[in-house]
């Protein structure tokens, strides 16, 4: 073969590898959404005004923004049609935390609309992450089980470091969290809880339901009641924490939420890791005119630092 010949076939091959290459990098970039939206489900106010029958706390909405997504209340008492066009529209839900029951109001509707239509659209391939936190979590057990199993526990206002199961280091979760981090959540309390309502680990063991859906990674107790603190979803990117991630970066009205270098570095991972999972999702909504009418940026919100326990919070 003559040095021109190999010079042509080289230059082929260079060639034909940098296609490659460029392709490789086309479809890798596919398959992320940089521009996540997800929603947040909004709640009943406790004693409704004009223009304030509901609500979702500011932490949230700085949560997931912390970690590059975009955010879209979902009100409640919306007709079903609205909720399945909002839901081809947005790349996951959070369940926030709150007081409101999660056997029959307008947040509990709203919730079990969006968690069947996750389910429906898993099964299909349509990666459509959920997450609960606190009655979030709580709304998760109650929608999967179909009952009420919660234990009252001693829980209400206090920081918790979190005791990590075997399935905690390779879950999808916790498996990009620091070794470091790792280690402070299992010693040091970095972990705020506002809860009356758990469930219990025994509950947990002994209801079918729950057992083959989710995988237990952290439990907790207040003294008495061993309970589930941390889960995921074995088959679907459902996830709960009985704790609130949120707070410790976000909230500042309550001496007992942790906000040391470790508290603070929760926070950002579990929004890295939830914004991460709205990524691989890939709905949007029809127009940019529709997109930006339903953003929360058209909402303002209210200081309410020096009567609540959120410093701000948005109602509607």
């Amino acid at each position: 073969m003559t040095s021109a010949n190999v010079f042509t076939l080289t230059k082929m091959t260079l060639l034909s590898f940098c296609i490659f290459l460029s392709c490789l990098l086309f479809f890798s970039s596919a398959k992320t959404n940089d521009r996540p939206i997800i929603g947040v489900l909004a709640q009943e106010v406790y004693s409704p005004k004009p223009n304030q029958s509901s609500y979702i706390a500011a932490s949230y909405v700085k949560f997931l923004e912390s970690a590059g997504a975009r955010v879209v209340p979902v009100m409640i008492n919306q007709t079903l049609e609205e909720y399945k066009t909002l839901f081809n529209s947005i790349n996951g839900i959070l369940y926030p935390g709150g007081g409101v029951s999660i056997i029959s109001s307008g947040y509990e509707r709203a919730a079990k609309i969006f968690y069947d239509l996750a389910i429906e659209a898993n099964k299909r391939g349509d990666y459509f992450p959920v997450w609960g936190t606190c009655l979030g979590f709580e709304q998760l057990a109650y929608l999967t089980s179909g009952e009420s199993l919660l234990s009252h526990t001693n829980t209400s206002g206090v920081a918790l470091p979190l005791t990590f199961t075997n399935e905690a280091k390779g879950s999808r979760m916790f498996k990009g969290f620091p070794a470091e981090l790792m280690k402070d959540l299992s010693s040091q309390p970095l972990t705020e809880n506002s809860h009356k309502w758990s469930l219990a680990v025994l509950t947990y063991n002994t209801n079918e339901e729950l057992k083959k859906f989710y995988k237990v990674l952290s439990t907790n107790t207040d003294g008495d009641t061993e309970f589930v603190s941390t889960v995921e979803a074995y088959d679907y990117p459902i996830y709960g924490t009985q704790w609130h991630p949120e707070k410790n970066a976000f909230e500042w009205t309550r001496p007992y939420i942790p906000h040391s270098p470790s508290a603070i570095k929760t926070t950002f991972y579990m929004a890295d890791f939830f914004v991460s999972e709205a990524r691989k999702n890939f709905h949007r909504f029809e127009s940019k005119e529709d997109e930006s009418k339903a953003l929360i940026y058209n909402h303002s919100p209210v200081y309410t630092g020096m009567q609540s326990a959120f410093e701000q919070i948005y109602f509607f």
